[in-house]
């Protein structure tokens, strides 16, 4: 019998690394994806170390228009099935737009919605036959526009309205599909990012462990989306009350502030 396993890409740090113990502390083997094949290797060998299944990892830079086939090869390579997939790689700049570097933003697409589309559709067959699943990582942001981080907002927008769309297409062929949508987590985002966390950071706040947690629950409940935390939960309804451009000059008066 083929052996199943559970592939997470961006899991060399955050909430990728946290959803990877969580899976793997479930019994799943876990395929580890990433552009740093050190701290895949550190992250291996401790769950290794846990006594769970040792970890399939596979070094890769995710924004080359090859990822999908070097995955697609490696799991061949290795003789095992994708039952779940982890879309959690992602990053995000700050600034305007049109000020930006293009080719980086162009990037940021590859990575936040042109893998993840890939990933999910590549296995799609895969998926349905191990009545398996899919947990694609989007934000807060992806009920907002996002002046001051217009691509990255944008891209997690299409995250959420895709994995919606596929909850309700693979619901009826035994795969759950469901959105995980943090707020401002700790982690290497910001750096990346090229901001300091602010206020919105410290009233939303919420561990990597518990984002990861909450999301593996929710997506072995067959929930559409997951928001993790009482303040998150409140977003979405309270958007309902106010214009869509009072939101978009709330959250340019916000950006504004983190320069």
């Amino acid at each position: 019998m083929t052996e199943r396993v559970t592939l997470i890409t961006g899991a060399s740090s955050g909430i990728g690394s946290e959803l990877a113990r969580v899976f793997a502390a479930n019994k799943h083997r876990v395929v580890l994806v990433a552009r740093r094949a050190d701290r895949l290797k550190t992250l291996a060998d401790e769950i290794a170390a846990s006594g769970w299944a040792a970890p399939i990892l596979i070094p890769c830079d995710l924004e080359t228009r090859d990822a999908g086939d070097k995955i697609a090869a490696a799991l061949a390579a290795e003789g095992v099935e994708v039952e779940f997939i982890v879309n959690n790689a992602g990053f995000g700049l700050f600034g305007q737009a049109i000020e930006m570097d293009r080719a980086e933003q162009l990037g940021m697409i590859d990575v936040n919605i042109r893998v993840l589309t890939e990933l999910s559709l590549r296995f799609s067959d895969s998926l349905i036959r191990h009545g398996g699943g899919i947990l694609n990582v989007g934000s807060v942001a992806s009920f907002l526009p996002g002046p001051g981080m217009a691509v990255y907002y944008a891209s997690k927008a299409y995250v959420l309205s895709f994995t919606e769309a596929l909850h309700h297409e693979l619901g009826r062929r035994g795969v759950r599909v469901t959105a995980l949508c943090p707020g401002p987590v700790p982690s290497e985002f910001q750096l990346r990012a090229g901001f300091e966390p602010g206020l919105d950071s410290v009233i939303l706040n919420i561990q990597p462990s518990a984002v990861a947690l909450a999301g593996y629950r929710g997506l072995m409940a067959g929930k559409r989306a997951v928001l993790p935390g009482l303040g998150i939960k409140l977003v979405p309804f309270l958007l309902r009350f106010f214009p869509r451009g009072f939101v978009l000059a709330a959250v340019g008066r916000l950006q504004l502030g983190r320069r």
